[in-house]
């Protein structure tokens, strides 16, 4: 397996830091994690420290200094993994539920298929277990269909945390300016790799891979007063996405 790098953006999370987890995606192969620190209050900068210690050049830290946002930690882990002239770049929730054989799976489909973005998508159906709160569920039902109309794509799932990127000019440009959305900045760079000027992504490079597994972990830092907030989140992504297509 060529050398891939999932970045994982990291906010409080000393508590529920699934260190066995991220220990059996290490052993999977040549895939290495960058954890970027979104200005955690909690201590969890030391963990991370100390877990990168013990994984000598396999797990790198990288400290934000102050909290930026999901969008923010995740472009800017993403860029550093560049940095590193890594293939194939990535990016996953930091409590794992996406668990670590289903991000080595999404890898291992990066490599042998000709897509430039592979995307988790949450399909609860036979045989697999997609564990996820009915309200979470039903909201991004409807969020994922107004995504798909705005991004005039066939998307069942934009806002799973597991995704796979190749690396290559269309994605850095994709990558230079900041997100203007802190929680749904998916389907901004969905968008913006769609309408790149000068070279937009087929649609048929995008690949959504149903996975066999997803549990919703308890602790999320989304709360019911987080809902004006990604509200106007969704309306700024709106309105950067149509000007990109003018």
């Amino acid at each position: 397996m060529p050398h891939v790098v999932y970045v994982v953006p990291c906010y409080n999370e000393a508590a529920r830091f699934d260190r066995a987890g991220f220990e059996s995606l290490l052993a999977v192969g040549p895939i290495d994690l960058l954890f970027v620190d979104d200005g955690s209050t909690d201590g969890t900068l030391d963990v991370l420290n100390a877990f990168a210690e013990a994984h000598d050049g396999r797990v790198t830290v990288h400290p934000m200094g102050r909290n930026q946002g999901k969008g923010e930690a995740v472009r800017s882990g993403l860029l550093r993994a560049l940095s590193d002239r890594a293939p194939f770049v990535g990016y996953a929730d930091a409590d794992l539920a996406t668990p670590a054989d289903e991000l080595a799976r999404l890898a291992q489909i990066a490599i042998e298929s000709s897509a430039d973005v592979i995307m988790g998508s949450r399909v609860a159906r036979a045989g697999a277990t997609i564990e996820r709160r009915p309200s979470r569920h039903y909201l991004g039902r409807v969020f994922a269909t107004y995504a798909s109309i705005l991004l005039d794509a066939d998307i069942y799932d934009t806002q799973c945390g597991a995704k796979m990127l190749r690396a290559g000019p269309r994605l850095l440009r994709a990558l230079e300016k900041k997100f203007v959305s802190r929680w749904v900045f998916d389907v901004e760079l969905l968008g913006r790799l769609f309408h790149d000027e000068t070279d937009p992504m087929p649609h048929a490079r995008l690949l959504e891979v149903p996975l066999r597994t997803w549990v919703d972990v308890g602790g999320s830092h989304i709360r019911a007063r987080s809902v004006p907030g990604i509200a106007l989140d969704i309306a700024r992504a709106t309105r950067s996405i149509r000007g990109m297509k003018k």
